[in-house]
């Protein structure tokens, strides 16, 4: 994680917590959480500096946790008027969620009302999962309320906390197993006036497909029945992952059919390239049809792993649309450059382009040590 996230949490933030919560409660022990809460904090990355953040507030607040609760909701500052998150200015607000996460499991409604408000000013879409694990169908009926809150970060919350493999958090199996509960949610969503939220429900959606995706396309051709263009939005979003899957009935419901006359061909430059370098590569697509095409076309470059064998990974090229005998060109650059997600090898590395998900061999080009 990169270091200006985890210093984030320094010094200074912990003093600004300190002084919110002393405002709020006069017998807060000031100095004390500052000493135990810095004290190590920077062995720590950016959640264990959050975290060890949260425990010293632990152990400063009353033990009860509704009094603590309670202190916490008091030295709260403004809610944001912004839709996006402002920066890393709102992550002040981690440790306190990790609070209500950790320590508030018993103390439902407590915990709810503290969500409620933290997610004005940060976003609960963590701390709400171990509800949703513990309280399945009381946390399920109350977020059903909030799909009608007037407050965009509450409607945002219902979508973003039930996202089955929610990015920085551990995966809600039941919901994997069984995505009904949330697609109910996300039915009462899926024509919020917010696009802050529509996103949200398109990348929910992305999520149920990767553990159901003929759900995931039934739904979004169920959806697209009378769609309003925010709603198609929300499509074709959801739909990414399977498009760059390659899934023809997602391709289908997207309008995309047929491609098999169009004519893909690749030129790369250079046809040898070392290891750190980059090559490039030009698709062209010619329509040698007499009707028209229409056509996702991507490209997957079989990369040489470390025993020798090659993993294909997807490169998006475009949407074509494409007269008869029209063409259209890509360019892409690819690198070879060592990276945290992958350390390429030297090998013959083949290229396909996937026209409508259909594969077809563009060629190969050599990396050379």
């Amino acid at each position: 994680m990169p270091d200006q996230l985890k210093n984030f949490f320094d010094r200074n933030v912990v003093k600004r917590i300190a002084t919110m919560l002393r405002g709020a409660h006069p017998s807060f022990p000031e100095q004390r959480f500052l000493s135990e809460a810095t004290t190590g904090l920077e062995a720590h990355e950016l959640l264990g500096r959050a975290r060890h953040i949260m425990q010293a507030m632990h152990r400063a607040l009353p033990g009860d946790f509704e009094s603590a609760a309670g202190i916490l909701l008091r030295s709260l500052g403004p809610e944001r008027e912004r839709e996006e998150s402002q920066g890393m200015e709102v992550f002040i607000y981690l440790p306190h969620t990790m609070y209500v996460s950790e320590h508030g499991l018993g103390h439902f409604e407590m915990s709810m009302r503290s969500q409620y408000e933290l997610t004005k000013r940060f976003t609960a879409e963590f701390s709400i999962r171990p509800f949703l694990e513990r309280y399945p169908r009381e946390t399920l009926e109350r977020l059903h309320q909030w799909t009608k809150d007037p407050n965009v970060h509450i409607r945002r919350l219902v979508s973003e906390g039930t996202r089955p493999r929610l990015p920085w958090a551990s995966r809600l199996r039941a919901f994997q197993k069984d995505p009904s509960p949330v697609l109910a949610l996300l039915e009462l969503l899926k024509d919020d006036p917010e696009l802050y939220v529509r996103r949200s429900v398109a990348n929910n959606l992305n999520d149920i497909g990767k553990d159901h995706p003929e759900l995931l396309v039934d739904t979004c051709a169920r959806w697209k029945e009378g769609a309003s263009p925010e709603r198609l939005w929300i499509i074709g979003h959801a739909l990414r992952s399977a498009v760059k899957r390659g899934d023809t009935r997602a391709l289908s419901v997207l309008g995309f059919r047929g491609g098999g006359e169009l004519e893909v061909t690749a030129s790369f430059q250079p046809k040898q390239v070392r290891l750190g370098e980059s090559i490039g590569m030009t698709l062209s697509v010619t329509n040698r049809a007499k009707t028209r095409q229409q056509a996702v076309v991507d490209f997957a470059v079989h990369f040489i792993k470390a025993n020798g064998s090659a993993s294909p990974k997807v490169f998006k090229g475009g949407k074509v649309d494409l007269l008869p005998g029209a063409s259209c060109s890509f360019e892409k650059t690819i690198s070879f450059a060592a990276m945290t997600t992958r350390k390429p090898y030297a090998g013959t590395h083949r290229v396909e382009a996937l026209v409508n998900g259909r594969a077809t061999d563009l060629g190969s080009f050599t990396v050379v040590g």
